[in-house]
């Protein structure tokens, strides 16, 4: 996989018949991951629940949420998914949840609502510009001052799903910041230095900007 000097890819993945986000078996498939035995025996999401929380976000936003994990390891947030399914599962595990329809109807809908907005591994499932209109959707819902954190896959974690569409690194992801006027603050890669990743697939590029909007 070669990628240009914004952190654009050639999907790995191109077929029409390839997986999408928003079925049933989608939501299935995380669940299998997200409650494997082992992983719960050695408590694999605990680096990356520490990891989240240091970053203090507040009462969060997260865009893209599937079945609700950042959700538990935040404690204070909502999510919002395109896929029913997985939203099902957000609201069984005690999470408010909703479709971006819901969303927008619900008493959370309020401009400035939120302190920061989360968008974890969900740039990487589409194109450029409607990954940069889906943040733009929800900007509003930030507060003045508040903050938005993106992360994604590294080489190898990319590489593993074949939802993927377009691999976003650090310059990838500063692009969407500066098109929609946001202030970068801090990037860094986790849990292990950018070398890792393309060997390690639970890599992530993290990113965190600083909204500018008037009132700030």
């Amino acid at each position: 996989m070669s990628s240009g000097p914004t952190g654009r890819a050639t999907p790995p993945f191109d077929s029409p018949t390839a997986p999408s986000t928003r079925d049933s078996a989608y939501t299935d498939r995380l669940v299998a991951k997200q409650t494997a035995t082992w992983k719960r025996v050695l408590n694999v999401q605990a680096p990356y629940r520490w990891n989240l929380r240091r970053l203090d976000l507040g009462f969060v936003l997260d865009i893209g949420c599937g079945i609700g994990r950042n959700l538990q390891h935040l404690g204070s947030g909502v999510g919002v998914d395109h896929n029913a399914d997985s939203i099902s599962v957000v609201r069984e595990r005690g999470f408010p949840g909703f479709t971006p329809e819901e969303f927008h109807a619900s008493e959370f809908a309020v401009a400035g609502r939120f302190d920061s907005l989360l968008l974890s591994h969900v740039l990487e499932h589409m194109d450029a510009a409607t990954g940069r209109a889906l943040l733009a959707e929800y900007l509003p819902y930030l507060r003045p001052g508040g903050r938005v954190c993106v992360i994604t896959p590294q080489e190898r974690g990319y590489a593993s799903d074949a939802t993927h569409e377009l691999f976003v690194d650090f310059a990838g992801i500063e692009e969407v910041f500066a098109d929609l006027g946001l202030e970068p603050v801090r990037q860094y890669s986790f849990p292990f230095p950018r070398w890792a990743g393309r060997a390690f697939i639970y890599n992530e590029f993290i990113a965190v900007a600083v909204s500018r909007r008037a009132g700030d």
